[in-house]
């Protein structure tokens, strides 16, 4: 008894002491400036410009495939959306590309268990031509084992590559399981094979397939490569585990010209000081096309807009404030190397973009956590109310403004959760109605008070008299 006794008096009397410790070493308070929380609170609870404009742009326009006549009329109606809104210096800088397009698909097992799937051509996929092909399918449940396998078994043949991506809610899986799509086509082309199909870079168990890019490299060259949907993938290598030899035909008509255009809209808030570093913030207006693209990336332009928007409301910002809707991110970011060609050189206070759907923001991490930790505490405590926290290990994020940051712009990084993302990411499915709203609005609001705390102070302008 004694003993315990005595101890409990000793880790009474140390407690003070280690309280006194864990308080002098915790960093000091920082108070958010009340017109960022104002702003920030003001767009959480009252934004409607998001969605006026990923509602418009989905309904007005639709898909959005770069370089077509399609993704021209989405500029057409950015700049007209962008001058409505009063942003200035709205304009249109034109690049050339080449465009590719998708035709006539279908996939068939013709032996053993005839039957129809679902298929969609990659992007820059080779074309089978009206009458599509037939060969036997060779199933690698990897890219690894595929390029491990020797060219004779390969040859003449269709690849089948199937994997198991899993759900994320930083959607980790992207890079690796992205594979199969960005280099299967390639390593197959080169063993000789007559076609490729995935299983789709998905989450989802719909009978959509995903599409996206995929370039053949190393002198590869181009074969009919496509997606099916994971039930379909699924499927297919169950049919294969019957051990018997599986036929199947394809059929994935295309076409790729050089020579087409696209272009990125720009518009600004300007800033009371030209020569101040630029604050820019924006997405891809371009999408597949196999759907509207909503969550991919017509949420993305309305998100860092919207969020601009606001701070042109509030008053004129110190440092100007440059949103932009680049063109051609999905074939292979056209628009962000362009735009930094263009513009690269100049000088930037921040560089970050929206483009991984519109699902809440939870975390955020930027250049500013070593080289300005007294920003960077203020964009912690700025949007912790939002339920977003600080990834001290993040790294710069985006395709569109990956050049720009290697020229020197610093950068921040707003992570959605990805949790559901690829259930929808490029597929048919990719439609307004994924879209929440209040989840929308509180993108709104983590960007508007990025960009509040960065914007070097907000003066208000002089309300002008009312005409008589």
């Amino acid at each position: 008894m004694k003993r315990t006794v005595l101890a409990a008096l000793l880790l009474t009397a140390a407690a003070p002491a280690l309280s006194q410790t864990s308080i002098t070493t915790l960093p000091p308070p920082v108070a958010v400036d009340p017109k960022v929380a104002a702003l920030r609170d003001n767009a959480l609870d009252n934004d409607h410009y998001a969605w006026e404009v990923v509602e418009g742009l989905t309904t007005e326009v639709g898909q959005r495939l770069a370089a077509t006549d399609a993704e021209a009329r989405a500029r057409d109606w950015a700049v007209q959306k962008l001058k409505a809104m009063g942003f200035a210096n709205v304009h249109v800088e034109p690049f050339t590309m080449p465009v590719w397009t998708r035709g006539a698909e279908s996939a068939e097992i013709v032996s053993p268990f005839p039957q129809k799937l679902a298929v969609a051509a990659l992007g820059y996929s080779g074309s089978t031509g009206p009458n599509g092909i037939t060969g036997q399918v060779l199933y690698f449940d990897s890219v690894d084992a595929l390029r491990l396998a020797p060219d004779s078994a390969v040859k003449g043949k269709i690849v089948f590559i199937d994997h198991h991506m899993m759900p994320a809610q930083d959607g980790s899986g992207y890079g690796q399981f992205g594979a199969p799509r960005r280099q299967g086509p390639t390593i197959a082309s080169l063993k000789g094979a007559i076609g490729i199909v995935i299983r789709s870079i998905g989450t989802d168990h719909h009978r959509n397939p995903h599409t996206g890019v995929q370039y053949f490299t190393d002198g590869a060259a181009p074969i009919p490569a496509g997606a099916l949907p994971v039930p379909d993938a699924e499927q297919l290598v169950r049919i294969l585990k019957r051990g018997q030899p599986v036929t199947m035909h394809l059929t994935l008509v295309s076409e790729k010209r050089d020579g087409a255009q696209s272009g990125n809209v720009i518009a600004e808030v300007p800033g009371r000081d030209p020569s101040a570093p630029i604050l820019l913030v924006g997405g891809h207006l371009d999408s597949w096309d196999l759907a509207t693209g909503a969550i991919d990336d017509a949420s993305g332009v309305a998100i860092t807009t919207a969020a601009a928007k606001h701070i042109m409301d509030a008053g004129r910002p110190l440092r100007t404030i440059r949103v932009v809707w680049f063109g051609a991110e999905e074939p292979g970011g056209f628009g962000g190397k362009a735009y930094a060609e263009a513009h690269g050189k100049e000088r930037y206070a921040i560089a970050g973009e929206s483009d991984f759907g519109a699902d809440r923001v939870w975390r955020f991490s930027s250049a500013y956590m070593k080289s300005d930790p007294a920003i960077h505490a203020q964009l912690t405590a700025g949007l912790a109310p939002l339920g977003i926290t600080k990834n001290d290990k993040g790294d710069a994020d985006g395709t569109d403004v990956e050049e720009t940051i290697k020229a020197g712009a610093p950068w921040i990084s707003l992570n959605q959760d990805g949790t559901r993302y690829f259930d929808y990411h490029h597929t048919p499915d990719d439609t307004l109605d994924k879209i929440d709203p209040a989840q929308l609005r509180q993108n709104v609001a983590a960007w508007t008070t990025v960009l509040a705390t960065l914007s070097g102070g907000i003066e208000s302008q002089p309300k002008q008299p009312k005409r008589r």
